[in-house]
């Protein structure tokens, strides 16, 4: 199959380009640097020359959008808006005149567009969409602002031909350089993984082996249309959640921060507390209605395995004569 990735050189874009090309698809990247086979240039706004990669494409997986490790600052959040609006209404845009339209578009979306609670967990027919806690900071009802305008975008797409997957993705742990599972396990290292204000809230998340197979699924199942939760079925609280990947690593302690030591941590990092105390308790009901089996449900056993990976890698990279360290 042809697959389009538009946005496709982010974190999410290597594991599915990945996983997709070895599987022996054609995988186009659509990228405003292209610097490699199979990349092709688009500014993520406009139609151009990109358009001719999406007619006669079989799916399309839009991840396009501004990154959301920033300070939340007003502009930031303007261009995240912005990115990921306009990028989904220029894809739509390229479906809609395309003579032979892909079957099935796969746009990427986030679980932030759920409420920040502690008692039930959100599937999507009973969750709750956020943006009138009380008690939060204002931005994260501007967060679900984006969230619900970046899947409107999508709904009001004219693509009668093809089938359409808004994807509410929990963050996607992976053992690749720069992604949040190496950033968590680089805390985690230097003692600093304990509960963050206490820890109670809820992290979401899902194993990238799990997050290629439910795409894969989602594309086979022809009847699937609308939200649909990738995360894996069991979230549980920040402190349970860093305990055992301390434990995976073998780092016995991890020491505690304060809400005010977490805004000081993602000052210097350069992003916001939102992705740190926010309670994401997000679960992927459709999935698991549809049969949809994960292999990793539980977060001890998936860190566990994201640790042997990173040390695998390690041991590549050492030997002598190694090439690029292996991302598998």
């Amino acid at each position: 199959m042809k697959i389009v990735i538009p946005g496709g050189t982010g974190q999410v874009g290597a594991v599915l380009n990945r996983a997709l090309s070895s599987a022996g698809h054609e995988v186009v990247v659509l990228t405003r640097r292209p610097t490699r086979e199979g990349e092709v240039r688009w500014d993520g706004e406009t139609r151009g020359p990109w358009t001719t990669v999406i007619d006669g494409s079989d799916i399309v997986i839009n991840l396009a959008g501004r990154s959301v490790s920033c300070r939340y600052t007003p502009p930031n959040l303007r261009a995240m808006m912005d990115s990921r609006v306009h990028s989904t209404q220029v894809v739509g845009e390229a479906i809609a005149r395309a003579a032979r339209p892909p079957r099935v578009w796969l746009q990427m979306s986030t679980a932030t567009i759920y409420a920040h609670r502690f008692d039930a967990p959100h599937d999507e027919a009973t969750g709750v969409v956020g943006g009138s806690e009380p008690d939060v900071p204002d931005y994260w009802a501007y967060s679900v602002e984006i969230a619900k305008a970046w899947e409107r975008a999508q709904e009001e797409a004219d693509t009668p031909h093809t089938r359409k997957v808004a994807l509410r993705s929990a963050m996607v742990m992976s053992p690749d350089r720069g992604g949040v599972f190496d950033i968590l396990l680089r805390l985690a290292r230097l003692g600093l993984g304990g509960p963050v204000a206490g820890g109670a809230q809820y992290v979401s998340w899902i194993h990238d082996r799990d997050l290629v197979r439910a795409v894969e699924f989602l594309v086979d199942r022809h009847d699937l249309t609308g939200p649909v939760n990738l995360a894996a079925p069991e979230p549980l609280p920040q402190r349970a959640f860093m305990r055992a990947l301390r434990s995976a690593w073998g780092v016995p302690v991890g020491l505690p921060a304060t809400k005010w030591m977490a805004e000081l941590g993602a000052f210097a990092l350069r992003s916001d507390t939102e992705l740190l105390l926010k309670s994401r308790r997000v679960v992927p009901g459709r999935l698991l209605d549809e049969g949809f089996a994960f292999e990793y449900a539980r977060w001890p056993e998936a860190a566990d395995d994201l640790v042997r990976r990173v040390r695998q890698r390690r041991l590549d990279g050492a030997r002598p004569g190694a090439g690029a360290p292996s991302l598998s």
